[in-house]
């Protein structure tokens, strides 16, 4: 099945175009993360999934074009003839996270099938003279993750991982300096400072580029090009596999397009082991 077959890339199509509000933006990221069940879900349990009122869910539906929940229900079993996975009740709840970030995976792998907005991305970062990270919060990890390795092939990557009143000026001086686009790792619960950054960043000219947790995040309305890959939300803290995938995804793509990537790993190394720096 290829990434546009998916049901997950059909309920994208389907959502594509409409102006949700917040609480209907949740219930369409709920319906793509469990894409093969929500045909054969009610309205009261795509709540709850959703953690939305009813009433919420069938506004959502009409707001899509739809008579009501059912209308939408059938509709979604006619374009998506499967079977619903089904979850089993011996799994506890540390495999049910696991099992969740596995099928987050198997969603990333399906829209990879499509690597052309990858590729693009890697090739507007690469160009980019600093490059700036930006990431807060629950996603500075992903920024300074993606950025430590970054460093190792780009000539200028510049991390942005605190925020407050100097968020703006360090983005003014990477575009003072050359730069011409900005990554952005995005995670739930979104700050507010976060959107405020990459509205500046587009104001300045900046090409904005957003790993974000789902298309329907509101970083979205302020990038240029977003890549989803969802988290897991199972457990009281949510995981972030695929996002950190996507990172190193990127950076692959990256340093396919930029040309002495090699050379510069390679001198790295020789430092490395020069210095005696790792004992392995």
């Amino acid at each position: 099945m290829s990434a546009t077959d998916s049901p997950a890339a059909r309920l994208q199509a389907l959502f594509e175009g409409h102006r949700l509000t917040p609480t209907q933006r949740r219930i369409a990221h709920s319906m793509v993360r469990r894409a093969a069940d929500v045909p054969f879900l009610s309205s009261v349990e795509l709540a709850e999934l959703a953690g939305v009122s009813q009433p919420s869910v069938t506004r959502f539906a009409v707001a899509l074009g739809f008579d009501g929940y059912p209308a939408l229900r059938r509709h979604l079993r006619e374009v998506s003839p499967v079977e619903p996975t089904g979850e089993t009740g011996t799994a506890n709840e540390y495999q049910q996270a696991v099992e969740a970030e596995i099928e987050n995976l198997r969603h990333l792998a399906e829209a990879l099938a499509d690597p052309g907005p990858v590729r693009r991305a890697g090739r507007l970062l690469a160009a980019s003279r600093p490059l700036p990270v930006l990431g807060l919060r629950a996603a500075a990890a992903q920024a300074h993750g993606f950025a430590y390795f970054a460093a190792k092939v780009h000539p200028d990557v510049r991390l942005l991982n605190e925020g407050g009143t100097m968020l703006a000026d360090r983005v003014d001086a990477a575009v003072r300096a050359g730069a011409s686009a900005l990554l952005c790792f995005a995670l739930p619960r979104h700050p507010r400072e976060v959107v405020d950054a990459l509205a500046h960043a587009r104001e300045t000219g900046l090409t904005v580029v957003t790993v974000a947790d789902s298309a329907f995040a509101p970083v979205a309305k302020v990038s240029d090009l977003l890549l989803p890959a969802a988290v897991g939300t199972g457990l009281a803290f949510d995981t972030a596999c695929a996002p950190m995938l996507l990172g190193r995804v990127l950076l692959e793509a990256m340093c396919d397009d930029l040309p002495d990537a090699q050379a510069r790993l390679e001198e790295f190394d020789a430092k490395a082991a020069a210095r005696g720096l790792f004992v392995d």
